[in-house]
């Protein structure tokens, strides 16, 4: 059995957002008690991951990370069509994921206490993301 719904979420610009709680209620609309739920972005300048959700000081300390992994506006660059930003963007969305899996039980997912499922946005303004959400059992 499998089900999938496309969320659309829109970002601030360079951040995470939590969207654990959107997940979950496609899991839970699934009918599905026991699988996986894969999550998927339709984009190549954002990510996914799977992080702490109690403390913001971790993702902001992620993006103080990946700021020194592939920095904006670095000379090196050549593909800069849309700034400054632009490239750094792509690596960010290298280096982190844009999809990942999540097991479920129970008809819920199976996250750790301390665990959320965000979208991480590595331009600097504002978009539109597309996630899908394929639960499978």
């Amino acid at each position: 059995m499998a089900f999938q719904q496309i969320l659309e979420f829109r970002t601030h610009g360079r951040g995470s957002l939590d969207i654990t709680a959107q997940v979950a209620d496609v899991v839970a609309a699934s009918g599905i008690a026991i699988g996986l739920a894969h999550v998927f972005v339709q984009h190549t300048s954002c990510s996914l991951m799977i992080t702490e959700n109690a403390d913001p000081d971790v993702r902001r300390d992620l993006e103080t990370v990946f700021g020194r992994l592939a920095p904006d506006g670095d000379p090196a660059y050549r593909h800069d069509l849309e700034g400054d930003d632009d490239m750094a963007a792509h690596a960010r969305s290298v280096l982190s994921d844009v999809g990942l899996s999540v097991p479920v039980g129970r008809g819920r997912l199976l996250l750790g206490t301390w665990q959320g499922i965000f979208l991480w946005e590595h331009r600097s303004s504002a978009h539109t993301r597309r996630v899908v959400v394929t639960v499978i059992g």
